[in-house]
């Protein structure tokens, strides 16, 4: 099927047929998590909703269930709290087939938790990461996909082994949410070389860019700054809507031909391209974050961080 930028999720939904499947989606409630949610709804997968604002999950559970054949269940899940993933991993039952990490958090007023850790790192990262190694068994009973969600923000930005949590250098929240981005890749193709020996394998989205509850601390300025809305106004052609952003991650979680494929980066429902002199700043892939050892090293801290704090 020829997709490209401008395909929506319910597009690629339309080709799919999840029935029997169980998908965890975090991030369900707002921006591409909706979209994201509603169009896995339409293959008839049943679908566990992490969501952070409990009334909002049930009320988005209760409109998709009108339409839905799969079971559809929100559960509270906040990804900065790892005791809140092990609440709501031991919630979800039964073999799960596919984990959207979509979740996550880019500006906001705080810039790290009372733990010590950068509010990005732990939600982007850490608590996606604790998150899959609670259901590693449940996802291995019959081989599962991970979609981590990206950015191209996290292009130039490798992750920094030495200082993860911003305490050296001066924190910067907008380079802190692009390593977090890199770190979403990394994690990736470590998840896919460690796991899929087992039957899971995960690839990293880069959705593009859209105006969602993600920018909800950008402001006006930053917001033409990066360029979303233009000198007059109006929002630039190469901004996304939400259901549109949401199409890569509903083909990463359902095109037969990516069984059995991971450690990829995925865009516009095909691989990414690698960065070049030509490329949009809010596209393409950089291989430049991406070196194998800095990924196992970032998995290996992980593990010591989510050994340290549960």
């Amino acid at each position: 099927m020829p997709w490209d930028r401008r395909t929506t999720a319910a597009e690629v939904a339309a080709a799919a047929d999840l029935s029997g499947c169980q998908v965890v989606l975090t991030g369900a409630a707002s921006g591409i998590g909706v979209e994201t949610a509603r169009a896995l709804a339409a293959t008839g997968a049943d679908l566990v909703l992490g969501v952070r604002r409990r009334a909002a999950g049930e009320a988005l559970a209760a409109d998709l269930a009108r339409g839905a054949r799969g079971r559809i269940a929100a559960l509270e899940l906040d990804l900065a709290d790892l005791a809140s993933v092990a609440r709501f991993a031991a919630r979800v039952t039964g073999p799960v087939d596919v984990l959207l990490a979509n979740a996550g958090v880019s500006k906001t007023p705080e810039a790290h938790l009372a733990n010590g850790l950068d509010v990005r790192f732990a939600t982007n990262h850490l608590g996606h990461f604790h998150l899959a190694h609670l259901l590693r068994a449940q996802m291995a009973l019959r081989g599962a996909r991970i979609v981590v969600v990206s950015s191209a923000a996290h292009k130039g930005m490798p992750v920094r082994l030495d200082d993860l949590q911003w305490t050296a250098r001066p924190h910067v929240d907008g380079a802190a949410y692009a390593e977090s981005k890199s770190a979403n890749i990394l994690f990736a193709q470590e998840a896919t070389r460690r796991w899929s020996g087992v039957g899971i394998v995960a690839n990293a989205v880069l959705p593009g860019s859209a105006l969602t509850g993600l920018q909800r601390f950008h402001g006006e300025a930053l917001k033409r700054r990066i360029g979303f809305i233009r000198e007059d106004g109006s929002v630039d052609p190469m901004v996304k809507t939400a259901a549109q952003a949401a199409a890569t991650s509903v083909w990463a979680a359902t095109a037969p031909e990516l069984a059995g494929r991971g450690g990829l980066v995925l865009e516009d429902c095909a691989e990414a391209l690698p960065v070049g002199p030509e490329t949009h700043a809010w596209s393409g892939y950089d291989p430049g974050v991406a070196d194998p050892e800095t990924a196992r090293l970032l998995w290996e801290r992980s593990l010591e961080l989510v050994e340290r704090l549960t």
